[in-house]
């Protein structure tokens, strides 16, 4: 019987890491896809890299925190209970990716075995305070750092990497010499080389940032229990991850690349620099952190300081209602005067319903925050009212 539930829990788990490969895909290479810089099969085989990288390296700290921190007896994690929690996490993250919306994977394994701990009276509030803690803290960073590149430092970054798509391939192979090498295509200019290689860099950073705080949600409760190895299961969940990434995460990428906003390269770069920075280092102090959430919050944070652009600071206290417009997340500056703060004209930002889907963002906002609750409600009614769980 122990045989045959340890099958299943991996096999769940399995089924965890899938969703999350699907999840985390679309955060770490939407814009790239929906900008035609990759491919969805190439942003799928680079997510499988370097989220396994991000694992294996950074990502042991919140299996740590996950698997052994958060409840202060390990007794928790029977093997009835850890298929219990891992079916919990993946359905409610399949449920985020049938709808096409990345919910957050880490507030939603978080919420199901605190969901364990608290029927079992074995939750350990101070770690769980501090999770919580860091979970208000960190958007709230995000926001105004986002908002300080936005209002100080995105038209003059706009104006060097912003990035425009030439016809035909961006590389090709030159064979004119003895040895092949790679050459730019016929209409690719320097600039746009150069902004390519850095979309790709930062949605590399994002998967590695995923990987650092995802892996858990995977396979922390059966690396608690001592049932899996943390290296083997760091490789075993880095592998449900690929397959996930190479599948089901088609569906997030498009709503992540086009569906959701038309956000332009240099606000993408920003807010992946931003949100992928945050996250691994709180992954580094063992956090389990929203990539999803942190993200959402730094879109704001940079319309809000490009916005306030046209405003002084004065101003900008004043009139928050108007210079909170989400239209002002992308005006393209590629001029070479840039105007001073105060000087720029309102009447140059683009409307709002040029860049977000209302029905859309309505959508990500309702599952973003559905989907945690599904999983600690029903990991606490389960395993507090079941009878087969002894808790």
């Amino acid at each position: 019987m122990t045989e045959v539930l340890l099958i299943v829990g991996l096999v769940i788990a399995a089924f965890v890491g899938f969703n999350i490969g699907g999840a985390n895909t679309g955060p770490a290479f939407g814009p790239a896809v929906g900008a035609g810089t990759l491919s969805k099969i190439t942003a799928g085989s680079l997510m499988a890299i370097f989220f396994f990288l991000g694992a294996w390296t950074v990502g042991r700290r919140v299996v740590d925190t996950l698997g052994t921190e958060l409840v202060t007896s390990t007794a928790v994690f029977s093997l009835e209970a850890n298929v219990t929690v891992l079916f919990f996490i993946g359905g409610a993250l399949f449920l985020g990716n049938y709808v096409g919306v990345p919910a957050s994977t880490s507030m939603t394994a978080v919420g199901a075995i605190a969901g364990l701990g608290l029927a079992g009276g074995a939750l350990d509030w101070a770690v769980m305070g501090e999770i919580m803690t860091w979970w208000i803290v960190a958007p709230i960073l995000a926001f105004w750092v986002s908002g300080v590149v936005g209002r100080y430092f995105y038209a003059r970054l706009n104006r060097r990497v912003a990035l425009a798509q030439s016809e035909g391939p961006l590389l090709i192979l030159d064979r004119s010499g003895a040895i092949p090498r790679p050459a730019m295509g016929p209409n690719t200019t320097s600039r746009e080389l150069v902004g390519t290689s850095i979309v790709v860099v930062i949605g590399c950073l994002m998967a590695f940032s995923a990987g650092t705080s995802n892996i858990a949600n995977a396979i922390a409760p059966l690396v608690g229990s001592g049932d899996l190895g943390m290296n083997i299961g760091i490789m075993f969940g880095s592998a449900a991850v690929a397959v996930g990434a190479l599948t089901i995460a088609r569906r997030t990428l498009d709503t992540l690349g086009s569906d959701l906003t038309q956000l332009p390269l240099t606000a993408a770069i920003v807010v992946a620099t931003v949100s992928a920075t945050i996250v691994t280092l709180l992954s580094a102090i063992g956090i389990p952190a929203s990539f999803v959430i942190i993200a959402t919050m730094s879109i704001v944070g940079l319309g809000w300081g490009r916005a306030t652009r046209t405003t002084t600071v004065a101003e900008g206290v004043r009139g928050q209602e108007t210079a909170m417009s989400p239209g002002a997340l992308a005006t393209d500056e590629g001029g070479e005067d840039i105007p001073d703060i105060g000087e720029e004209d309102p009447e140059d930002l683009p409307a709002a319903s040029e860049l977000f889907n209302p029905s859309t963002t309505a959508r990500v906002v309702l599952m973003q925050n559905l989907v945690p609750v599904l999983a600690t409600v029903s990991a606490y009614l389960t395993f507090r009212f079941v009878p087969l769980f002894g808790l």
